[in-house]
């Protein structure tokens, strides 16, 4: 598989404080990468650096083989990148439906209707609750709606940020059953998660971050059977 994504020599910083430190990391199309990591390890400063939101202080991002590292947000979203947001950051008062909308703002009204068709389709729950306002939604709910916002841009790689965050056992295995299924359907996915066991059994490949530092790679298989993944990470 080729490269999607390929991150060389990434830094980061807020202010003086240094939160990314040589990044080098690559998504190849088509896969579903794991980043794992505990709290502070740097994990959405790395999202938010793909994405554009967080300037990058030092190296390259290259996304389908352009250098985008200077590329706004916005253009990125127009390329194909999308981010699901840590904490959801759904819009409270408006409707499940015009959430959806705002997220296919880049394609054509009738593209995007065909799309919020197929999420509804993926995530029926939204689909029952279409004119009621967001804020109304359980988390669980919220936190499809806001992958849901992010499908809606048709991205060719999606950055969930923590999906699993806040969510009850059960809800946390439905979130995870549909990104196997944006996966299995040929969505290019780089996943963060604290949650490392449930990112990693579903993980093509996986990456270890450590105060901005990545200290191991492997397949999803090998990192959940790796010993200090399991020590650190696995509670094992």
């Amino acid at each position: 598989m080729s490269a999607l994504l390929e991150i060389a020599g990434l830094s980061g910083h807020y202010g003086r404080i240094q939160a990314l430190a040589w990044i080098d990391l690559s998504v190849a199309e088509g896969e579903l990468l794991a980043l794992v990591g505990g709290n502070g390890a740097g994990k959405t400063t790395l999202l938010r650096t793909v994405s554009g939101v967080q300037p990058a202080s030092g190296g390259t991002v290259r996304f389908a083989g352009e250098d985008i590292t200077r590329t706004s947000p916005s253009q990125r979203v127009r390329l194909g990148i999308a981010q699901v947001p840590e904490a959801r950051q759904v819009f409270g008062p408006m409707a499940v439906e015009d959430n959806l909308l705002l997220g296919g703002y880049t394609r054509p009204r009738r593209e995007a209707d065909a799309e919020r068709e197929r999420i509804y389709a993926l995530f029926p729950a939204l689909a029952a609750k279409r004119r009621e306002p967001a804020g109304t939604l359980s988390g669980g709910q919220q936190q499809m709606l806001a992958i849901g916002r992010a499908l809606m841009a048709k991205p060719r790689l999606l950055l969930l940020d923590e999906p699993s965050m806040g969510l009850a056992p059960l809800l946390v295995e439905e979130i995870f059953r549909a990104i196997v299924a944006l996966k299995q359907a040929g969505t290019t996915i780089f996943l963060v998660e604290q949650n490392a066991q449930a990112a990693l059994a579903i993980a093509d490949r996986g990456y270890v971050l450590e105060t901005g530092r990545i200290v191991l790679q492997d397949t999803g298989s090998a990192l959940l059977a790796n010993e200090k993944v399991k020590q650190a990470y696995l509670g094992v």
